[in-house]
Protein backbone atom coordinates (compact mmCIF):
# COMPACT_ATOMS: atom_id res chain seq x y z
CA UNK A 1 0.00 0.00 0.00
CA UNK A 2 1.55 3.51 -0.46
CA UNK A 3 1.48 5.81 2.54
CA UNK A 4 -2.32 6.58 2.57
CA UNK A 5 -2.89 3.20 2.37
CA UNK A 6 -4.34 3.30 -0.52
CA UNK A 7 -3.76 1.16 -4.39
CA UNK A 8 -2.22 4.37 -6.38
CA UNK A 9 -3.69 4.31 -9.64
CA UNK A 10 -1.85 4.99 -13.48
CA UNK A 11 -3.72 5.92 -16.91
CA UNK A 12 -5.04 2.65 -18.44
CA UNK A 13 -3.08 1.09 -20.50
CA UNK A 14 -4.89 -0.88 -23.94
CA UNK A 15 -2.53 -4.11 -22.94
CA UNK A 16 -0.95 -5.27 -19.58
CA UNK A 17 1.38 -7.82 -20.03
CA UNK A 18 2.53 -9.62 -16.31
CA UNK A 19 5.86 -11.35 -17.18
CA UNK A 20 8.63 -9.92 -18.99
CA UNK A 21 10.45 -12.59 -20.61
CA UNK A 22 10.76 -13.43 -24.05
CA UNK A 23 6.89 -14.32 -23.84
CA UNK A 24 5.79 -11.15 -22.43
CA UNK A 25 8.45 -9.15 -24.74
CA UNK A 26 6.93 -10.48 -28.05
CA UNK A 27 3.20 -9.90 -27.08
CA UNK A 28 4.27 -6.63 -25.88
CA UNK A 29 6.14 -6.16 -29.21
CA UNK A 30 3.16 -7.00 -31.38
CA UNK A 31 0.78 -5.09 -29.54
CA UNK A 32 3.09 -1.98 -29.79
CA UNK A 33 2.91 -2.60 -33.27
CA UNK A 34 -0.52 -2.49 -33.76
CA UNK A 35 -0.48 1.01 -31.77
CA UNK A 36 -1.68 -0.21 -28.59
CA UNK A 37 0.04 0.95 -25.27
CA UNK A 38 1.08 -1.59 -23.38
CA UNK A 39 2.83 -2.35 -19.93
CA UNK A 40 4.86 -5.03 -18.82
CA UNK A 41 5.14 -6.31 -14.95
CA UNK A 42 8.64 -7.98 -14.26
CA UNK A 43 9.31 -9.85 -10.53
CA UNK A 44 12.54 -10.56 -11.60
CA UNK A 45 14.76 -10.01 -14.77
CA UNK A 46 13.52 -8.74 -18.00
CA UNK A 47 14.15 -11.59 -20.57
CA UNK A 48 12.84 -13.97 -17.73
CA UNK A 49 13.70 -18.27 -17.36
CA UNK A 50 15.29 -18.43 -21.22
CA UNK A 51 18.11 -15.57 -21.11
CA UNK A 52 19.21 -16.35 -17.07
CA UNK A 53 18.82 -19.70 -16.44
CA UNK A 54 17.65 -21.91 -19.09
CA UNK A 55 18.31 -21.83 -23.13
CA UNK A 56 20.87 -18.97 -23.29
CA UNK A 57 23.32 -20.26 -20.59
CA UNK A 58 22.36 -23.97 -21.32
CA UNK A 59 23.72 -23.67 -24.50
CA UNK A 60 26.68 -21.42 -23.86
CA UNK A 61 27.65 -24.36 -21.68
CA UNK A 62 27.47 -27.16 -24.30
CA UNK A 63 28.46 -25.50 -27.38
CA UNK A 64 32.10 -26.26 -26.66
CA UNK A 65 31.58 -29.69 -25.22
CA UNK A 66 30.08 -30.25 -28.65
CA UNK A 67 32.51 -28.51 -30.61
CA UNK A 68 35.35 -30.39 -28.98
CA UNK A 69 33.55 -33.94 -29.50
CA UNK A 70 33.16 -32.84 -33.41
CA UNK A 71 36.96 -32.09 -33.89
CA UNK A 72 37.86 -34.85 -32.30
CA UNK A 73 36.12 -37.31 -35.09
CA UNK A 74 38.11 -35.17 -37.95
CA UNK A 75 41.40 -36.50 -38.95
CA UNK A 76 44.43 -33.80 -38.95
CA UNK A 77 42.35 -32.22 -36.15
CA UNK A 78 41.91 -35.11 -33.63
CA UNK A 79 44.81 -34.97 -32.26
CA UNK A 80 44.73 -31.31 -31.41
CA UNK A 81 41.72 -30.97 -29.16
CA UNK A 82 42.01 -34.15 -26.69
CA UNK A 83 43.21 -32.02 -23.62
CA UNK A 84 40.62 -30.66 -21.28
CA UNK A 85 38.07 -28.26 -21.57
CA UNK A 86 39.11 -24.59 -20.03
CA UNK A 87 36.33 -24.98 -17.45
CA UNK A 88 37.29 -21.03 -16.50
CA UNK A 89 36.62 -19.84 -20.43
CA UNK A 90 33.22 -22.00 -20.70
CA UNK A 91 31.81 -20.55 -17.44
CA UNK A 92 32.42 -16.97 -18.43
CA UNK A 93 31.37 -17.39 -21.72
CA UNK A 94 28.37 -18.48 -20.25
CA UNK A 95 28.41 -15.24 -17.90
CA UNK A 96 28.91 -13.12 -20.99
CA UNK A 97 25.44 -14.69 -22.57
CA UNK A 98 23.65 -14.04 -19.31
CA UNK A 99 24.61 -10.28 -19.69
CA UNK A 100 25.89 -11.39 -15.86
CA UNK A 101 22.08 -11.59 -14.85
CA UNK A 102 21.48 -8.10 -15.21
CA UNK A 103 19.14 -7.32 -18.05
CA UNK A 104 19.65 -3.25 -18.60
CA UNK A 105 19.75 -4.44 -22.35
CA UNK A 106 16.98 -6.18 -22.63
CA UNK A 107 14.80 -3.32 -20.36
CA UNK A 108 16.63 -0.83 -22.94
CA UNK A 109 15.14 -2.84 -25.87
CA UNK A 110 11.40 -3.18 -24.50
CA UNK A 111 11.38 0.50 -23.93
CA UNK A 112 12.77 1.51 -27.37
CA UNK A 113 9.83 -0.35 -28.61
CA UNK A 114 7.30 1.84 -26.88
CA UNK A 115 6.35 -0.26 -23.81
CA UNK A 116 6.34 1.24 -20.38
CA UNK A 117 8.08 -1.71 -17.20
CA UNK A 118 7.32 -2.25 -13.79
CA UNK A 119 8.95 -3.52 -11.73
CA UNK A 120 7.27 -5.90 -8.98
CA UNK A 121 4.64 -8.62 -8.52
CA UNK A 122 1.47 -8.29 -10.83
CA UNK A 123 -1.81 -10.09 -9.76
CA UNK A 124 -4.86 -10.44 -11.15
CA UNK A 125 -7.68 -8.37 -8.93
CA UNK A 126 -10.32 -7.73 -11.39
CA UNK A 127 -11.29 -8.32 -14.66
CA UNK A 128 -9.01 -6.21 -16.83
CA UNK A 129 -7.25 -5.03 -13.68
CA UNK A 130 -3.55 -6.02 -12.72
CA UNK A 131 -1.94 -4.72 -9.19
CA UNK A 132 1.59 -4.28 -9.31
CA UNK A 133 3.57 -5.11 -5.91
CA UNK A 134 7.17 -3.11 -6.26
CA UNK A 135 10.05 -3.88 -4.60
CA UNK A 136 9.73 -1.64 -1.72
CA UNK A 137 5.99 -2.67 -1.10
CA UNK A 138 3.96 -0.09 -2.52
CA UNK A 139 1.22 -1.21 -4.91
CA UNK A 140 -0.06 0.43 -7.89
CA UNK A 141 -3.24 -0.56 -10.27
CA UNK A 142 -3.02 -0.86 -13.99
CA UNK A 143 -5.71 -1.35 -16.08
CA UNK A 144 -6.45 -2.73 -19.28
CA UNK A 145 -8.75 -1.73 -22.08
CA UNK A 146 -8.60 -4.13 -24.00
CA UNK A 147 -6.25 -7.52 -22.82
CA UNK A 148 -4.31 -8.81 -20.33
CA UNK A 149 -1.48 -11.16 -21.43
CA UNK A 150 -0.32 -13.85 -18.52
CA UNK A 151 3.13 -14.98 -19.39
CA UNK A 152 4.82 -15.96 -16.37
CA UNK A 153 6.50 -18.94 -17.84
CA UNK A 154 7.12 -22.14 -15.32
CA UNK A 155 9.16 -23.46 -12.42
CA UNK A 156 11.07 -26.11 -11.81
CA UNK A 157 9.31 -29.05 -9.30
CA UNK A 158 11.27 -30.56 -6.94
CA UNK A 159 9.28 -33.56 -5.30
CA UNK A 160 8.44 -33.48 -1.63
CA UNK A 161 10.82 -36.05 -0.79
CA UNK A 162 12.67 -36.95 3.16
CA UNK A 163 15.27 -34.83 3.84
CA UNK A 164 14.68 -32.77 0.61
CA UNK A 165 15.39 -29.28 2.22
CA UNK A 166 18.12 -29.84 3.71
CA UNK A 167 19.67 -31.41 0.37
CA UNK A 168 19.59 -28.00 -1.34
CA UNK A 169 18.88 -30.01 -4.16
CA UNK A 170 19.48 -28.30 -8.04
CA UNK A 171 16.97 -27.00 -10.24
CA UNK A 172 17.80 -26.38 -13.94
CA UNK A 173 18.91 -22.64 -12.32
CA UNK A 174 21.10 -23.76 -10.07
CA UNK A 175 22.70 -26.18 -12.73
CA UNK A 176 22.86 -23.40 -15.37
CA UNK A 177 24.43 -20.84 -13.19
CA UNK A 178 27.06 -23.06 -10.90
CA UNK A 179 29.85 -21.45 -10.54
CA UNK A 180 32.23 -24.28 -10.64
CA UNK A 181 31.99 -28.01 -11.69
CA UNK A 182 30.94 -30.86 -8.49
CA UNK A 183 32.94 -33.33 -8.29
CA UNK A 184 30.18 -35.73 -8.32
CA UNK A 185 26.73 -34.79 -9.90
CA UNK A 186 23.83 -37.03 -9.75
CA UNK A 187 21.01 -35.74 -11.94
CA UNK A 188 17.88 -37.55 -11.63
CA UNK A 189 15.38 -37.31 -14.77
CA UNK A 190 16.21 -38.20 -18.31
CA UNK A 191 14.51 -35.83 -20.20
CA UNK A 192 15.76 -32.69 -22.43
CA UNK A 193 17.37 -31.21 -19.05
CA UNK A 194 18.61 -34.04 -17.43
CA UNK A 195 20.46 -35.35 -21.05
CA UNK A 196 21.97 -31.99 -21.44
CA UNK A 197 23.49 -30.97 -18.42
CA UNK A 198 24.60 -34.73 -17.91
CA UNK A 199 26.34 -33.67 -21.32
CA UNK A 200 27.78 -30.11 -19.86
CA UNK A 201 28.89 -31.08 -16.88
CA UNK A 202 30.43 -34.80 -17.14
CA UNK A 203 32.57 -32.77 -20.32
CA UNK A 204 33.31 -30.09 -17.35
CA UNK A 205 35.18 -32.59 -15.25
CA UNK A 206 31.89 -33.75 -13.15
CA UNK A 207 31.61 -37.12 -12.53
CA UNK A 208 27.78 -37.69 -13.47
CA UNK A 209 25.52 -40.41 -12.35
CA UNK A 210 21.62 -39.97 -14.52
CA UNK A 211 18.73 -41.41 -12.18
CA UNK A 212 16.13 -42.58 -14.60
CA UNK A 213 12.53 -43.75 -13.36
CA UNK A 214 11.72 -45.45 -16.41
CA UNK A 215 13.27 -47.33 -18.99
CA UNK A 216 14.91 -44.41 -21.38
CA UNK A 217 16.08 -41.28 -22.00
CA UNK A 218 14.04 -38.43 -24.20
CA UNK A 219 10.67 -40.43 -23.93
CA UNK A 220 8.83 -37.51 -25.82
CA UNK A 221 10.63 -38.22 -28.95
CA UNK A 222 11.24 -41.58 -30.69
CA UNK A 223 13.02 -44.25 -28.91
CA UNK A 224 15.99 -44.57 -30.88
CA UNK A 225 16.85 -40.79 -30.39
CA UNK A 226 17.19 -41.37 -26.22
CA UNK A 227 19.03 -44.98 -27.04
CA UNK A 228 21.42 -42.95 -29.40
CA UNK A 229 21.78 -40.19 -26.60
CA UNK A 230 22.46 -43.13 -23.74
CA UNK A 231 25.02 -44.85 -25.71
CA UNK A 232 27.09 -41.71 -25.99
CA UNK A 233 26.35 -40.53 -22.62
CA UNK A 234 27.47 -43.76 -21.03
CA UNK A 235 30.93 -43.68 -23.86
CA UNK A 236 31.48 -40.32 -22.26
CA UNK A 237 31.60 -41.95 -18.93
CA UNK A 238 28.39 -41.11 -17.14
CA UNK A 239 26.84 -43.78 -15.58
CA UNK A 240 23.45 -43.96 -16.35
CA UNK A 241 20.65 -46.26 -13.58
CA UNK A 242 17.00 -46.72 -15.44
CA UNK A 243 13.90 -47.96 -13.51
CA UNK A 244 14.92 -46.82 -10.03
CA UNK A 245 13.97 -43.86 -7.96
CA UNK A 246 14.77 -41.72 -5.32
CA UNK A 247 12.86 -42.40 -2.17
CA UNK A 248 15.42 -40.11 0.75
CA UNK A 249 18.19 -37.73 0.11
CA UNK A 250 20.67 -36.81 3.53
CA UNK A 251 22.86 -34.23 3.75
CA UNK A 252 23.30 -33.96 7.31
CA UNK A 253 26.65 -31.10 6.85
CA UNK A 254 25.61 -28.14 4.88
CA UNK A 255 28.51 -28.13 2.82
CA UNK A 256 29.20 -31.44 2.99
CA UNK A 257 27.79 -34.59 0.70
CA UNK A 258 24.56 -35.55 -0.04
CA UNK A 259 23.33 -39.31 0.36
CA UNK A 260 20.70 -40.44 -2.38
CA UNK A 261 18.54 -43.47 -0.93
CA UNK A 262 17.07 -45.47 -3.96
CA UNK A 263 14.27 -47.62 -4.24
CA UNK A 264 16.05 -50.58 -4.97
CA UNK A 265 17.81 -50.51 -1.62
CA UNK A 266 20.77 -48.91 -2.87
CA UNK A 267 22.97 -45.62 -1.95
CA UNK A 268 24.35 -43.25 -4.20
CA UNK A 269 26.47 -40.43 -2.69
CA UNK A 270 27.28 -36.54 -4.79
CA UNK A 271 28.52 -33.03 -4.07
CA UNK A 272 25.34 -32.01 -5.96
CA UNK A 273 22.03 -33.35 -6.80
CA UNK A 274 20.11 -31.85 -9.28
CA UNK A 275 16.21 -32.79 -10.10
CA UNK A 276 14.82 -32.30 -13.49
CA UNK A 277 11.79 -33.87 -12.86
CA UNK A 278 8.97 -31.54 -14.78
CA UNK A 279 7.66 -27.90 -14.33
CA UNK A 280 4.72 -26.54 -12.98
CA UNK A 281 3.11 -23.09 -13.65
CA UNK A 282 4.01 -19.47 -12.46
CA UNK A 283 0.11 -18.91 -11.36
CA UNK A 284 0.24 -19.32 -7.41
CA UNK A 285 0.10 -15.91 -6.48
CA UNK A 286 -1.24 -14.87 -9.75
CA UNK A 287 -4.73 -13.91 -8.39
CA UNK A 288 -6.90 -16.68 -10.52
CA UNK A 289 -9.26 -17.12 -7.53
CA UNK A 290 -10.60 -13.24 -8.74
CA UNK A 291 -11.21 -14.88 -12.14
CA UNK A 292 -12.92 -18.09 -10.75
CA UNK A 293 -9.49 -20.46 -11.41
CA UNK A 294 -7.70 -22.12 -8.84
CA UNK A 295 -4.21 -20.91 -8.03
CA UNK A 296 -1.36 -22.56 -9.54
CA UNK A 297 -2.82 -23.94 -11.88
CA UNK A 298 -2.75 -24.17 -15.78
CA UNK A 299 -4.49 -21.64 -17.82
CA UNK A 300 -6.19 -23.70 -21.01
CA UNK A 301 -6.54 -21.49 -23.99
CA UNK A 302 -8.10 -21.11 -27.44
CA UNK A 303 -5.67 -21.36 -30.14
CA UNK A 304 -5.28 -17.62 -30.32
CA UNK A 305 -3.94 -18.31 -26.13
CA UNK A 306 -7.77 -16.09 -25.33
CA UNK A 307 -8.19 -18.01 -21.60
CA UNK A 308 -11.43 -20.04 -21.56
CA UNK A 309 -14.60 -18.56 -20.60
CA UNK A 310 -13.39 -15.18 -21.05
CA UNK A 311 -12.84 -12.15 -23.51
CA UNK A 312 -9.61 -10.41 -22.23
CA UNK A 313 -7.43 -12.88 -20.72
CA UNK A 314 -4.68 -14.10 -22.62
CA UNK A 315 -2.60 -17.53 -21.37
CA UNK A 316 1.13 -17.26 -23.49
CA UNK A 317 3.59 -19.24 -23.16
CA UNK A 318 4.65 -22.10 -21.03
CA UNK A 319 1.51 -21.11 -18.45
CA UNK A 320 -0.87 -22.51 -20.92
CA UNK A 321 0.88 -26.27 -20.96
CA UNK A 322 0.76 -26.46 -24.63
CA UNK A 323 4.16 -26.56 -25.73
CA UNK A 324 6.73 -26.01 -23.38
CA UNK A 325 9.70 -24.12 -25.29
CA UNK A 326 10.86 -20.73 -25.71
CA UNK A 327 10.74 -20.57 -29.76
CA UNK A 328 7.11 -21.95 -29.65
CA UNK A 329 5.94 -19.70 -26.56
CA UNK A 330 7.40 -16.88 -28.91
CA UNK A 331 5.56 -17.67 -31.79
CA UNK A 332 2.08 -18.17 -29.40
CA UNK A 333 2.91 -14.37 -28.98
CA UNK A 334 3.10 -12.93 -32.05
CA UNK A 335 -0.46 -15.05 -32.95
CA UNK A 336 -2.14 -13.82 -29.77
CA UNK A 337 -0.42 -10.57 -30.44
CA UNK A 338 -1.82 -10.06 -33.63
CA UNK A 339 -5.39 -11.34 -32.17
CA UNK A 340 -5.41 -8.81 -29.41
CA UNK A 341 -4.79 -5.98 -31.95
CA UNK A 342 -7.51 -7.44 -34.09
CA UNK A 343 -10.21 -7.67 -31.54
CA UNK A 344 -9.28 -4.04 -30.40
CA UNK A 345 -10.28 -2.60 -33.85
CA UNK A 346 -13.18 -5.12 -34.30
CA UNK A 347 -11.69 -6.41 -37.31
CA UNK A 348 -12.07 -10.03 -38.49
CA UNK A 349 -10.39 -12.73 -36.48
CA UNK A 350 -8.98 -15.89 -38.20
CA UNK A 351 -8.58 -18.56 -35.85
CA UNK A 352 -9.39 -21.56 -38.76
CA UNK A 353 -5.74 -24.17 -38.28
CA UNK A 354 -3.11 -22.34 -40.06
CA UNK A 355 -5.06 -18.47 -40.17
CA UNK A 356 -3.23 -15.65 -38.51
CA UNK A 357 -4.94 -15.56 -34.77
CA UNK A 358 -4.63 -19.74 -34.48
CA UNK A 359 -1.55 -20.55 -33.33
CA UNK A 360 -2.16 -24.30 -34.99
CA UNK A 361 1.69 -25.62 -35.15
CA UNK A 362 1.26 -26.08 -30.87
CA UNK A 363 -0.76 -28.81 -32.51
CA UNK A 364 1.21 -30.34 -35.42
CA UNK A 365 4.49 -28.80 -36.19
CA UNK A 366 6.32 -28.26 -32.61
CA UNK A 367 10.38 -28.52 -33.24
CA UNK A 368 13.00 -29.15 -30.76
CA UNK A 369 16.66 -29.84 -30.64
CA UNK A 370 18.18 -31.62 -27.63
CA UNK A 371 22.22 -29.82 -27.53
CA UNK A 372 23.96 -33.17 -26.55
CA UNK A 373 26.42 -35.16 -28.39
CA UNK A 374 24.99 -36.68 -30.40
CA UNK A 375 22.08 -33.63 -31.02
CA UNK A 376 18.67 -35.26 -31.50
CA UNK A 377 15.93 -33.20 -33.02
CA UNK A 378 12.37 -33.35 -33.86
CA UNK A 379 9.29 -31.65 -35.36
CA UNK A 380 5.76 -33.24 -35.23
CA UNK A 381 4.71 -36.46 -34.52
CA UNK A 382 6.38 -39.44 -33.35
CA UNK A 383 4.97 -42.96 -34.64
CA UNK A 384 3.24 -43.67 -31.73
CA UNK A 385 1.73 -40.29 -31.33
CA UNK A 386 0.38 -40.97 -35.27
CA UNK A 387 -0.74 -44.12 -34.31
CA UNK A 388 -2.73 -43.12 -31.14
CA UNK A 389 -3.80 -40.02 -33.31
CA UNK A 390 -5.77 -42.73 -35.77
CA UNK A 391 -4.02 -41.81 -38.82
CA UNK A 392 -2.49 -44.37 -41.36
CA UNK A 393 1.01 -43.71 -41.26
CA UNK A 394 4.23 -45.37 -42.37
CA UNK A 395 7.86 -44.83 -40.95
CA UNK A 396 10.63 -44.23 -42.94
CA UNK A 397 14.21 -44.70 -41.67
CA UNK A 398 17.16 -44.41 -43.19
CA UNK A 399 20.91 -44.60 -41.65
CA UNK A 400 22.33 -41.19 -41.43
CA UNK A 401 25.97 -42.54 -41.66
CA UNK A 402 25.25 -43.74 -44.91
CA UNK A 403 24.84 -40.22 -46.10
CA UNK A 404 28.06 -39.07 -48.29
CA UNK A 405 27.83 -35.54 -46.07
CA UNK A 406 27.89 -37.53 -42.53
CA UNK A 407 31.50 -39.57 -43.09
CA UNK A 408 32.91 -36.02 -44.23
CA UNK A 409 31.51 -34.39 -41.52
CA UNK A 410 33.03 -37.22 -38.89
CA UNK A 411 34.62 -40.08 -38.93
CA UNK A 412 32.33 -43.20 -37.19
CA UNK A 413 29.67 -40.66 -37.45
CA UNK A 414 26.49 -42.69 -36.17
CA UNK A 415 23.31 -40.88 -36.84
CA UNK A 416 19.51 -42.01 -37.36
CA UNK A 417 16.34 -40.12 -39.90
CA UNK A 418 13.32 -41.01 -39.61
CA UNK A 419 9.96 -39.65 -41.27
CA UNK A 420 6.58 -40.38 -40.35
CA UNK A 421 4.20 -40.23 -43.99
CA UNK A 422 0.48 -40.05 -43.59
CA UNK A 423 -0.70 -42.25 -46.58
CA UNK A 424 -4.11 -41.30 -47.12
CA UNK A 425 -2.59 -37.48 -48.15
CA UNK A 426 1.44 -38.23 -48.61
CA UNK A 427 2.09 -35.57 -46.72
CA UNK A 428 5.13 -35.29 -43.41
CA UNK A 429 3.23 -35.85 -39.71
CA UNK A 430 6.73 -35.74 -38.28
CA UNK A 431 10.53 -35.68 -38.70
CA UNK A 432 13.33 -36.96 -36.38
CA UNK A 433 17.01 -36.84 -36.65
CA UNK A 434 19.17 -38.34 -34.32
CA UNK A 435 23.30 -37.42 -34.78
CA UNK A 436 26.10 -34.72 -34.59
CA UNK A 437 25.60 -31.81 -36.42
CA UNK A 438 22.18 -32.04 -37.10
CA UNK A 439 20.18 -29.44 -35.44
CA UNK A 440 20.64 -27.41 -38.19
CA UNK A 441 18.71 -29.73 -40.44
CA UNK A 442 15.21 -29.52 -38.44
CA UNK A 443 13.98 -26.03 -40.14
CA UNK A 444 13.87 -27.96 -43.16
CA UNK A 445 11.59 -30.60 -41.81
CA UNK A 446 9.07 -28.13 -39.66
CA UNK A 447 8.77 -26.26 -42.96
CA UNK A 448 7.97 -29.86 -45.04
CA UNK A 449 5.37 -30.55 -41.59
CA UNK A 450 3.75 -27.04 -41.34
CA UNK A 451 3.76 -26.77 -44.71
CA UNK A 452 2.03 -29.71 -45.20
CA UNK A 453 4.56 -30.39 -48.74
CA UNK A 454 2.95 -33.36 -50.38
CA UNK A 455 5.48 -36.07 -51.45
CA UNK A 456 5.33 -35.48 -54.79
CA UNK A 457 6.88 -32.13 -54.07
CA UNK A 458 9.58 -32.71 -51.62
CA UNK A 459 10.24 -35.16 -54.79
CA UNK A 460 11.42 -31.57 -56.63
CA UNK A 461 13.69 -30.04 -53.51
CA UNK A 462 16.86 -31.32 -54.55
CA UNK A 463 19.78 -31.26 -51.97
CA UNK A 464 22.90 -30.28 -51.79
CA UNK A 465 25.83 -32.67 -52.46
CA UNK A 466 28.00 -33.44 -50.46
CA UNK A 467 26.16 -32.04 -47.19
CA UNK A 468 24.04 -34.21 -44.41
CA UNK A 469 20.60 -32.94 -45.56
CA UNK A 470 21.15 -35.43 -48.45
CA UNK A 471 19.21 -37.67 -46.44
CA UNK A 472 15.90 -36.23 -47.52
CA UNK A 473 16.59 -37.44 -50.91
CA UNK A 474 17.51 -41.30 -49.52
CA UNK A 475 14.45 -40.79 -47.18
CA UNK A 476 11.90 -40.55 -50.28
CA UNK A 477 13.79 -43.02 -52.32
CA UNK A 478 13.30 -45.32 -49.08
CA UNK A 479 9.53 -44.35 -49.27
CA UNK A 480 9.36 -44.66 -52.99
CA UNK A 481 11.05 -47.90 -52.76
Amino acid sequence: MTDAGKISEGSPYDVVVIGGGPVGENVADRARAAGLTTAVVESELVGGECSYWACMPSKALLRPVVARADARRVPGLSAAVRGPLDVGAVLAKRDEETSHWKDDGQVAWLESVGADVHRGTGRLTGPREVTVTAPDGTEHRLTARHAVAVCTGTRAVVPALPGIEEARPWTSREATSAKEAPGRLVIVGGGVVGVEMATAWQALGSQVTLLIRGEGLLPKMEPFAGELVADALAEAGVTIRTGVSVTALHRPVPDGPVTVELDDGDRVEADEILFATGRAPRTDELGLETIGREPGSWLPVDDSCLVEGTDWLYAVGDVNHRALLTHQGKYQARIAGAAIAARAANAPVDTAPWGAHAATADHAAVPQVVFTDPEAASVGLTLAEAERAGHRVRAVDYDLASVAGSGLYADGYRGRARMIVDLDREVLLGVTFVGPGIGELLHSATVAVAGQVPIARLWHAVPAYPTISEVWLRLLETFRG
